[in-house]
């Protein structure tokens, strides 16, 4: 147990262990405990209404995992930047489960792979698997209730999901490590460090998003069309 609250270098994927001090870490877990909460309800409930849903659900995290398991170091932000899968996910499967697949990822990853910590798993939650998630939603369905098609509907909702993952894990820190100092320099500072990297991967997402709904559109239809995300003509198969 020492050696996990133990301050160590944070150039590890995610927050690392010893990054931000534990009341920092209570409060962020305390934040993201009702979500998942909530979304746990939501699977059980759909699981009964659709025996298709659960495994998807299943393979979209797998999917999470493997997305966000490419970091790219940025040692001025005591972190790193990473692709993260959470704006794909959460077209496709809704932002509650996707908090649910974020943690599944981050936590296999915290334990087997030194990614992140298990003190900061709720600041990492909050920043991909809630900001992200409900970022990258809402701003798939604005984009195609203002008419755009799927493909620059996806490509918003992975730039926003992305860019708001970071945003968020800027201010963490931000809040975690700012001291007697000014929050609002600190975050800057932060935001700033992360752009050479995130700024491309953020670009780089939209595109993977927008490319994975249209290889769907184009080979499983049907797949879309049962989770509500494109709904075919009648009669369409």
């Amino acid at each position: 147990m020492g050696t996990l609250l133990a301050p160590r270098p944070a150039a590890a994927m995610h927050l690392a262990e010893g990054v931000l001090p534990l009341g920092w870490c209570a409060f962020w877990n305390a934040l993201a405990l009702p979500f998942v909460a909530i979304a746990l309800h939501l699977l059980r409930r759909r699981t009964e209404q659709d025996a298709f849903y659960k495994p998807f659900v299943g393979l979209i995290a797998a999917a999470v995992f493997a997305i966000s398991c490419m970091p790219v170091p940025v040692p001025t932000a005591g972190t790193c930047s990473h692709p993260c899968g959470t704006g794909l996910a959460a077209v496709l499967i809704g932002p509650w489960m996707t908090v649910l697949v974020t943690v599944a990822a981050l936590l296999i990853q915290a334990l087997f792979l030194a990614h992140g910590g298990i003190t900061t798993l709720g600041a990492d939650v909050a920043s991909m698997g809630i900001a992200g998630a409900f970022t990258g939603y809402f701003a798939f369905h604005l984009a195609r209730r203002c008419g755009a098609n799927l493909w620059v509907a996806g490509f918003l909702a992975g730039v926003t999901s992305d860019w708001a993952t970071y945003a968020t894990t800027a201010l963490a820190l931000a809040l975690g490590l700012s001291g007697e100092g000014s929050v609002t320099s600190m975050f800057t500072g932060v935001a700033l460090a992360f752009v050479p990297t995130q700024l491309p991967l953020g670009l780089l997402e939209g595109v993977m998003t927008a490319g994975a709904l249209a290889f769907l559109r184009a080979r499983r239809p049907d797949i879309l069309d049962r989770l509500q995300v494109v709904r075919l003509a009648p009669g369409a198969s």
